[in-house]
């Protein structure tokens, strides 16, 4: 076949190849030399062994000596005798307002025992016609024949009382609001929440596996603040925001402070940005209000501003136990979802029937909570006296925490705390 005429299909490759053949050529001498010994690095690790450092085996006589020459360490380290958590302040009798504590007759100002209700005759009473009746436990959930009838008649009683439609009774206070959050917050949902809730609301979040965005402390503009961020995203992803579900929770009276929730501005924004509003009243059901129904009778919030209240019966009632309220929706709900009620043993019977007693004497004596009130102001107007301890605390909360005015050691701060007990002779 003739190849008359056809010519290089490529000609540009051979002159690649002579030009970079004369750059070689014209390269200096130590960039060959660098090259060179880059080439003969490269296959020397191609063909060499990894290294493997030879083990030397100890012998049985090595081996007992490192074992007769280790000294553990201790599990726990050496603690100052002088520390207070080894020498825990014992209390001998019952629990009220005058106290036994370590021989010593004291004038108890650390109890939640707000009302004064630990010594009634009453309740004292209550608590023993029950122990006849149905004996000291339950030994049961509430959901697997742990439910008695006088629980049935205590959560009747709490919703009367509450102005709520249904209630749910938790055999711990604890479990209540840590487990009435989860039940309905979940994965994919959004919680706003104050950065300084008690441990029980923080364990609550925690289990919820949602996202949890906390706000400073009663600081309504950083709130608003997150949940405009919050309107945003939601704006940029309209689809997930459907499913999204966004919760508030806050406390009546913190635990951690003592202080007062500003609820009216919390309602405003909750109806404002569409949020769900939990409150758990742990330390203000029963101190706030006029007939001690909490904050939102403090404030004169209608109940239906509110889609969840939870609260305990070891604080102002004097038992054992907690409880929600709410609409029988709302509330319903729980009874199978709620982790505490439907795994823990429920309340023990004789606990419901104090609860009811002290539920009975508070709805006839609003004056206890007038008395209380009066008590809390004027236990304030001591304290900030004190020149060199301050409280931020509110002046209606029963709880009262104090803080040192200028730095000073533990120990300085303990004695100084110590100054502040009163022993009583009689």
């Amino acid at each position: 076949m003739s190849t008359t005429g056809i010519e290089n299909p490529r000609p540009e490759t051979t002159f690649e190849l002579y030009e970079m053949f004369l750059a070689f050529l014209q390269a200096p001498t130590y960039h060959l030399a660098l090259e060179a010994v880059l080439v003969v690095w490269v296959f020397w690790l191609l063909v060499h062994k990894s290294y493997k450092p030879q083990r030397q085996e100890l012998t049985e006589q090595e081996k007992e000596q490192l074992i007769a020459e280790w000294t553990p360490e201790p599990l726990v380290p050496p603690s100052d005798e002088n520390n207070p958590c080894l020498k825990p302040r014992t209390i001998t009798g019952k629990v009220g307002k005058i106290v036994m504590v370590d021989g010593k007759q004291c004038l108890n100002a650390a109890t939640h025992n707000y009302l004064g209700l630990v010594e009634h005759e009453k309740l004292e009473e209550a608590a023993l016609q029950c122990l006849r009746k149905y004996g000291v436990g339950s030994c049961g959930p509430r959901g697997f024949y742990g439910t008695v009838d006088i629980h049935l008649e205590l959560e009747a009683k709490l919703a009367k009382f509450m102005k709520q439609q249904e209630a749910v009774l938790y055999s711990y206070g604890f479990s209540t609001i840590s487990s009435a959050i989860p039940a309905y917050a979940k994965h994919g949902d959004v919680i706003f929440c104050d950065e300084g809730v008690n441990f029980a609301i923080q364990k609550g979040l925690v289990a919820s596996r949602s996202q949890i965005f906390f706000f400073k402390h009663n600081n309504v503009d950083d709130l608003e603040r997150l949940l405009k961020q919050q309107e945003e995203r939601d704006k940029l992803n309209p689809k997930k925001a459907k499913v999204t579900r966004r919760f508030l929770v806050v406390e009546g009276i913190y635990m951690n402070f003592g202080d007062i929730c500003p609820l009216p501005r919390m309602v405003e924004l909750k109806n404002k940005y569409k949020v769900r509003l939990f409150i758990d009243e742990a330390c203000s059901f029963g101190v706030l209000g006029e007939t001690g129904r909490g904050i939102t009778e403090h404030f004169n919030i209608p109940m239906e501003e509110v889609d969840l209240i939870t609260s305990t019966l070891e604080a102002a009632i004097p038992g054992y136990g907690g409880f929600c309220v709410g609409t029988s929706f709302i509330v319903d709900h729980q009874r199978l979802s709620g982790l505490g009620y439907c795994f823990s043993a429920s309340l023990p019977p004789f606990q419901a029937g104090v609860a009811i007693a002290a539920l009975e004497i508070l709805e006839s004596n609003p004056s206890l909570v007038t008395t209380l009130k009066e008590n809390c102001v004027y236990m304030h107007e001591l304290l900030v006296k004190m020149s060199d301890l301050i409280t931020l605390s509110d002046n209606l909360s029963p709880i009262k925490h104090l803080y040192v005015a200028e730095p000073m050691s533990r120990a300085q701060a303990l004695n100084r705390l110590n100054g502040i007990v009163a022993y009583i002779d009689f």
